[in-house]
């Protein structure tokens, strides 16, 4: 089981990435006070939070009473990472939060899909299949899970050393690199899940 856990934990974090998620908090709060970036941190990561458990808990039936296979879940949401991504590139996302104060950057798109990536919902649903792991094995995903997330909220809480290191035009930089970033992994999510469905398909 602590080989499984360990196996786990790496694969959580490779799909949260908490140290690209830092660097995404940095740029979009950049304009932010440091009491509100501390209460974004902290409400990002209890979205986030709240998604992957919900996952955990509840993703597999839900997919599955819906007829909706993990791997159209895992193109979906390559899709809407990569149409993110754009919007950082070119600037109109951030500008957009600033001038709709009724958008929560926290809700969205630090929690979602940031955070809680595609391929971190995807991953967690996997680890903790109901039809091959047992409850035990799948708490102890959970708190793998949890623990990745404290992780994730100590580097977001962090992250104003790099903002006054970086200073605006730094932060504006950081943003259209991170949307780079996050294109090209939507892309591999796409490719990937594409190849799945043509395995399928083939087989």
């Amino acid at each position: 089981m602590l080989e499984k856990l360990s196996q786990d934990a790496l694969v959580i974090w490779a799909t949260i990435d908490p140290i690209g998620t830092m660097a995404l908090f940095a740029a979009l709060t950049s304009h932010l006070t440091d009491q509100q970036r501390r209460k974004t941190a902290f409400k990002t990561v209890l979205y986030a939070g709240a998604v992957l458990l919900g996952s955990i808990l509840i993703g597999q039936l839900i997919l599955n009473a819906m007829g909706i296979r993990l791997v159209s879940f895992q193109l979906g949401g390559g899709i809407i990472l990569f149409l993110f991504g754009l919007q950082m590139i070119f600037g109109s996302d951030s500008n957009k939060a600033k001038q709709d104060p009724g958008h929560d950057i926290a809700v969205f798109p630090l929690a979602i899909p940031a955070t809680a990536t595609p391929g971190a919902i995807l991953a967690v649903i996997l680890l903790t299949d109901n039809h091959i792991h047992p409850i035990t094995t799948q708490i102890g995903t959970a708190l793998v899970t949890l623990g990745v997330l404290g992780v994730t909220l100590i580097l977001l809480l962090l992250s104003g050393k790099i903002i006054k290191l970086i200073g605006a035009g730094g932060a504006s930089i950081l943003t259209r690199v991170m949307g780079m970033i996050l294109a090209a992994f939507s892309v591999e999510l796409i490719m990937t899940a594409l190849e799945i469905k043509q395995w399928v398909k083939i087989d």
